[in-house]
């Protein structure tokens, strides 16, 4: 009897413990994909060599090194050795200085009272700053790139690249947002009959939580020019992204693009490739940007204007009220080179549906627009430069967003905040999917 009952003890302890097995192999699986890398078992040499070889480009010689909280490598590097100048159309450019002019102001000024009574706190900023350490005079930092950046994209030529949001042969002359291939939009926009030169906007700054690696969560400006059925539609394109698969994390970090040919081939995010000229020492382009907004809350927002210098032509990036960041030669562009006739603001995610449902990847803070302030994600004060190189408020706006049910927007307009929007939203839920 003592035997039966041993034995059945111990068919009990090895049932309990295969349980657990499988339950820590799940564990380990999931934790294992969410560490963004690759085992370099699965990769030829001939690719690592030439991954290296790339890296060996993009990654300058530092003048100076700093080590960031966050695991980040910033190389201080002289401004005249930065990639951008490694482009062809580049190759004899010599490094603007800064505009004399910024966009002059128009209409009324948010007051130091009003921002505090909305329990706004300005100047989110980035986490090598913490321990006060800046790059010198003279050179700019850039984030180092490593192996592991190269490994999580789907090829060499993809990395630092945005997949194409839209078929050529399925897009329609409707603003960006109007996506296929999985990206998901919601959106302000407005379409001037009149040239347009620049945009500006405060965000929020939020840690959308991402699903899957090859996944992204972004809210930013777009600057438009060109044909949206064409394959020669050109973007300007700066915000604030969480991207697993370019950066290896969950941190939500400043962002820049660029197109000249609608995504196919041209341009790239931050300094991954030659184009984006930086000017500033203080500001690292795809570094993490700290504190954040957080629900119920104090908000934390960025400021970021997108205009083109009248005089050189070139389309500059400004941070805050007055923080030039750096400039896209016109040299770059097509239809840019002229002016811009579309402006979009608002948030993007990739959805890729790998478990055959819809992702759980969140827009914004994750929450419905009608939330309302401390929950939903913001953009404030949308304006335009017109040709007078005049910072105009939009007054009217249209919306967009494919599936509401899933991310939605909702817009308005009052003398402190001038015309915003809440946006966002958290993916599947029981009406998304």
């Amino acid at each position: 009897m003592e035997d039966i009952v041993l034995a059945s003890k111990r068919c009990l302890l090895l049932i309990f413990l295969v349980i657990v097995s499988l339950f820590l192999c799940q564990k380990v699986t999931y934790v294992s994909a969410f560490n963004y890398t690759k085992a370099y078992r699965h990769v030829s040499n001939l690719r690592l060599e030439r991954i290296q070889n790339h890296l060996n480009k993009i990654n300058k010689p530092p003048v100076f090194t700093i080590q960031s909280p966050d695991g980040d490598v910033i190389d201080c590097v002289h401004k005249r050795k930065q990639p951008a100048l490694d482009h062809p159309l580049l190759k004899h450019h010599k490094i603007q200085k800064a505009p004399r002019r910024m966009p002059k102001m128009m209409g009324k000024e948010r007051s130091d009272d009003v921002k505090e009574a909305a329990n706004v706190l300005e100047s989110a900023w980035q986490m090598w700053h913490v321990n006060g350490t800046r790059c010198p005079k003279g050179t700019v930092p850039i984030r180092r790139n490593r192996m592991n950046d190269v490994l999580r994209a789907k090829s060499l030529f993809d990395f630092g690249k945005k997949r194409r949001s839209i078929d050529l042969d399925r897009r329609t002359e409707k603003p960006d947002a109007l996506g296929t291939n999985g990206h998901e939009h919601a959106i302000a926009y407005t379409e001037s009959s009149s040239e347009i030169y620049g945009a500006k906007a405060t965000i929020n700054v939020w840690d959308p939580k991402i699903e899957e690696v090859n996944e992204f969560s972004l809210s930013q400006i777009w600057i438009l020019s060109g044909s949206f059925v064409g394959p020669d539609l050109n973007s300007i394109e700066a915000g604030w992204q969480v991207s697993p698969e370019l950066y290896g994390d969950n941190r939500p970090r400043l962002f820049t693009y660029w197109t000249s040919d609608s995504y196919q081939a041209t341009g790239c995010y931050n300094l991954l490739c030659s184009g984006f000229i930086q000017t500033n020492n203080k500001i690292a382009i795809g570094a993490a940007i700290s504190p954040l907004s957080t629900f119920k809350g104090n908000q934390f927002d960025i400021t970021i204007l997108i205009w083109k210098d009248p005089k050189m032509g070139n389309w500059w990036m400004g941070l805050g009220d007055n923080t030039l960041v750096g400039y896209w030669p016109a040299e770059l562009f097509t239809h840019l080179a002229d002016h811009a006739t579309t402006v979009e603001w608002g948030g993007e995610v990739v959805n890729t549906r790998a478990s055959g449902r819809h992702t759980t990847t969140q827009m914004g803070s994750g929450h419905f627009p009608d939330e309302g302030f401390g929950k939903a994600s913001y953009f404030r004060n949308l304006e335009i430069v017109d040709s007078d190189n005049s910072l105009v408020p939009v007054r009217d706006v249209k919306i967009l967003a494919e599936n509401t049910e899933c991310y939605d927007i909702k817009s308005s307009y009052s003398n402190e905040w001038g015309t915003y929007f809440y946006y966002g939203g958290p993916g599947l839920n029981p009406r998304c999917d």
